[in-house]
C-alpha cells in the first residue's frame, strides 16, 4: 500500500487512538500482528497515519483488542470512512497545515468552547477587524496573503450556519474588547457584530471582566472541540509560531477544568452583551 499524502491532524488522531487501544489491550506490535494476521509494519504504518485504514478494519482490530466501548469504536470507524474533499482542501498549499486542521476540527466538532484573551474569536471576526489583526503579524504578510487568510477565516465562520452547527461558548476576556485593532469604526463594528452574534441560537458569548481577577491558562488562547465521544475531544492552542493540537487525556481534563473555572468567572449572556455595547459606545 503506498503511503498517503501528509496526514491531517484528524488522521493522525485516528492512528494514535488505534495505538492506544492496542497498548491498553497489553499487546506488542508483534502480538497484534499475529492476532490481525497482518505484517507488524502495516500496524505501525497505520498507527503513525502513514497508511489509511478502512472502517471495517477499525472494527476488526477493535474486536481483536476486546474494546468494549461500541460508541468509541463507531466514532473511530466514522473517521476512517471519511472521504472526499472539503472546502478547506482548496486552500491546501496556500495555507498552513495547522490552519487546515483547525477548519477540519471545527467542522467535525459537536460543540466548541473558545477562550480568547486579547483577540475576538476567529469565528466571530468581521472582515475589517480580521484584516487589522493580520497586519500585525511578523513578518507583515503581503496584501495577497492577507486577502487569502481573511477569505479562509470568513469561510471558517460558515460552520455556524450549517444544519448541524456545533453549540458554541465563546469566553472573551474584557481585555480583548479594549485592545483596538484598526480604526475606532472598525472596532465599534466588531463589538456590535459580537453583540448580534451572541443572540444567535446555539451561540453563547460570555465576557470575563477585569474584576474577575486571575484564572487558569491566562497566558494563551484555547479552542476545545468536543467529539462524538469524549475520548475524541481535541484542544487547539495558539502560540506565536502557529497552533498546537492536544488530545492526551491529562491535557483534555486540565483544559476542561480551566475552561470551567474561566466560565464560572464570566458574566452571563445578558450582562456580557451590556459590556459589549458599553465598550462600543466608548469608542
Amino acid at each position: 500500500m503506498p503511503a498517503r499524502k501528509p496526514p491531517t491532524e484528524r488522521q493522525r488522531r485516528l492512528g494514535a487512538e488505534l495505538r492506544k487501544m492496542r497498548e491498553q489491550a497489553g499487546l506488542s506490535l508483534t502480538d497484534a500482528a499475529k492476532r490481525h494476521q497482518v505484517d507488524k509494519t502495516a500496524i505501525s504504518n497505520t498507527e503513525s497515519a502513514r497508511f489509511g485504514v478502512s472502517p471495517d478494519r477499525v472494527r476488526v482490530w477493535a474486536a481483536n483488542y476486546s474494546c468494549p466501548d461500541t460508541a468509541y469504536v463507531d466514532a473511530l470507524a466514522e473517521v476512517a470512512g471519511e472521504r472526499g474533499k472539503q472546502w478547506w482542501d482548496e486552500y491546501r498549499g496556500t495555507m498552513t497545515a495547522s490552519a487546515l486542521d483547525l477548519a477540519d476540527m471545527e467542522h467535525h466538532a459537536r460543540a466548541l468552547r473558545s477562550a480568547q484573551l486579547m483577540h475576538v474569536p476567529g469565528l466571530l471576526q468581521t472582515e475589517d477587524y480580521a484584516r487589522a489583526v493580520f497586519k500585525e503579524a511578523v513578518p507583515t504578510p503581503v496584501p495577497e496573503v492577507i486577502d487569502r487568510c481573511i477569505a479562509f477565516r470568513l469561510q471558517r465562520a460558515s460552520v455556524l450556519d450549517t444544519p448541524h452547527a456545533p453549540a458554541c461558548t465563546f469566553l472573551i476576556h474584557e481585555a480583548a474588547l479594549r485592545m483596538r485593532f484598526g480604526e475606532p469604526t472598525v472596532m465599534r463594528a466588531q463589538l456590535d457584530h459580537l453583540a448580534q452574534q451572541s443572540e444567535r441560537a446555539g451561540v453563547s458569548v460570555r465576557v470575563v471582566p477585569f474584576s474577575a481577577g486571575g484564572f487558569p491558562n491566562v497566558g494563551s488562547s484555547t479552542l476545545y472541540a468536543c467529539g462524538p465521544v469524549w475520548q475524541l475531544d481535541m484542544v487547539q492552542s495558539d502560540n506565536p509560531m502557529g497552533s498546537t493540537f492536544l488530545h492526551a487525556e491529562a491535557h483534555l481534563s486540565n483544559y476542561r477544568e480551566a475552561l470551567d473555572r474561566m466560565e464560572g468567572l464570566a458574566c452571563g449572556p445578558s450582562r456580557s452583551r451590556d459590556i459589549l455595547r458599553e465598550a462600543s459606545q466608548r469608542l
